[in-house]
């Protein structure tokens, strides 16, 4: 689904975002698979997680495309926490605030 959340994402005008590989588990509790004629249980389902840092007044708009472009009603869909962002600050030269973004 991250292709499809990056394009929903773009159009939206949303550029910025850093992505990162986890392992880890929800409620779907791993599963088992076979390997070599051997069957073992995966705890730690792989994953992927986004991190965007984005103006108050876009936050419900980007939810939407994430929830519209990733949802399919099933466990393992994911979740988005909110975090508030005290300042950002582009080194480069200095920038501030929203436009550092």
């Amino acid at each position: 689904m991250f292709d499809a959340v990056k394009e929903a994402l773009t159009e939206i005008g949303v550029e910025g975002l850093t992505v990162s590989e986890a392992r880890g588990h929800g409620r779907q509790k791993g599963h088992t698979e076979t390997y070599r004629g051997r069957e073992y249980e995966v705890s730690l389902i792989p994953k992927i997680r986004l991190e965007l840092v984005i103006p108050d007044t876009r936050v419900e708009e980007v939810i939407d495309a994430i929830v519209k472009s990733a949802g399919t009603g099933t466990i393992g869909d994911g979740k988005i926490f909110l975090y508030k962002v005290e300042d950002a600050i582009r080194i480069r030269n200095q920038e501030r605030g929203e436009t550092a973004l």
